[in-house]
């Protein structure tokens, strides 16, 4: 820990591209508020600038799919048509013009996401007759992976500053990463193999993209099959290779023991914040809802932090947070409320679905 570590609203220089103005990032939020072609629409624009306007450093999009197969949730922001690309424009742009860093988090559900959604069967890393979730093959794993990459160079055209790679939560990534993974092929097996998709990725939009494009890297440290040890090793060899400029650890809850006995005694994020991290930002996020909570994270040595649910409650969390006593508006929260922050109608319904979030309406 160190309590000489920098304020919550010190710039942040990445390795490449712009700084982050401060350390206070948009976390990539579900909002299930654009239109079903995946195009964006007036009310997720609008909840993503007013972030902008509200100080924040990043403003990064919720999950993009990049392939129809990939889609997981209604109403889902896309990223694998052109037809997406006029919509990102605008919103680059206007994120830009509002003085934050601008990146589309590039997703794809694999065997999450929804049959009645997608245009065909669900496919993931493995079979799961369950689910209807068909294995992909070797050749449409490394088409994925060019899926990816397209993704990633489209967001590129439509003028935003960068990407993060969305390796989380037991989406496609992920569910490779997952131990269970017992592919034959170079994707599964050793922890080598299964980590190898998402290294490339990173590869191929490193090669392809600007020079000062900037990619980040999102990871679950638990839950969904994985590992801690073998996340933090990959964690430890993202920040040491160079390829990438951010790494995201999303937590859930940062300050919580770890859900394996074997790694307690400390903090999930300290098993991160104590990597090497050569020139690389160390990110985290989970239940950071005051500038206090916030603020803990720096000093026990994150570079930055991702505010979800407390950027849901103030589109100026970041600006609020200057004062060192700011905490976000408790639960559960008027529709009125939500509506006056910037979340359109179906954002709101989705949110109601969070046990205690939203309060219920009084009877006329």
């Amino acid at each position: 820990m160190s309590e000489t570590a920098p304020s919550l609203h010190a710039p942040l220089s990445l390795r490449r591209g712009p700084a982050m103005r401060n350390r206070m990032a948009l976390a990539p939020l579900t909002n299930l508020q654009s239109h079903d072609d995946g195009t964006i629409s007036d009310d997720e624009f609008a909840w993503l600038v007013k972030r902008a306007a509200g100080g924040f450093g990043m403003v990064m999009t919720c999950a993009a799919s990049t392939h129809a197969l990939g889609k997981g949730f209604p109403r889902q922001l896309g990223v694998h048509d052109d037809a997406h690309l006029a919509g990102l424009e605008r919103l680059a742009t206007a994120l830009r013009k509002a003085g934050a860093l601008s990146s589309v988090q590039l997703q794809h559900s694999g065997g999450r996401a929804p049959r009645d959604l997608i245009p065909g069967d669900p496919v993931g890393a493995m079979d799961d007759p369950k689910r209807g979730v068909r294995a992909l093959s070797t050749g449409e794993v490394e088409r994925a992976i060019e899926d990816f990459i397209l993704a990633g160079l489209r967001a590129e055209r439509a003028g935003f500053d960068g990407v993060e790679v969305h390796g989380a939560h037991g989406y496609l990534l992920c569910q490779f990463l997952d131990t269970r993974n017992a592919r034959a092929d170079r994707y599964g097996g050793s922890a080598e193999n299964r980590a190898r998709m998402i290294l490339e990725v990173i590869a191929g939009l490193r090669a392809r993209t600007r020079p000062d494009f900037q990619i980040g890297v999102r990871l679950s440290p638990e839950r969904y099959g994985v590992d801690l040890g073998e996340i933090r090793a990959l964690a430890a060899r993202l920040l040491r290779e160079g390829q990438i400029d951010y790494l995201d650890i999303s937590c859930w809850d940062t300050f919580k023991q770890p859900e394996d006995s074997a790694w307690h005694g400390r903090t999930l994020m300290d098993w991160f914040t104590d990597l090497d991290r050569h020139g690389t930002a160390l990110g985290v996020a989970g239940k950071l809802t005051s500038a206090a909570s916030a603020r803990q994270c720096l000093v026990r040595g994150a570079d930055f932090v991702l505010i979800g649910r407390g950027a849901i409650l103030h589109h100026d969390f970041a600006r609020r947070a200057e004062d060192a006593d700011f905490a976000s508006a408790a639960l559960p929260i008027s529709r009125a409320h939500l509506a006056a922050e910037g979340l359109g109608g179906d954002f709101i319904d989705y949110m109601a679905t969070w046990p205690g979030f939203v309060a219920e309406e009084e009877a006329a």
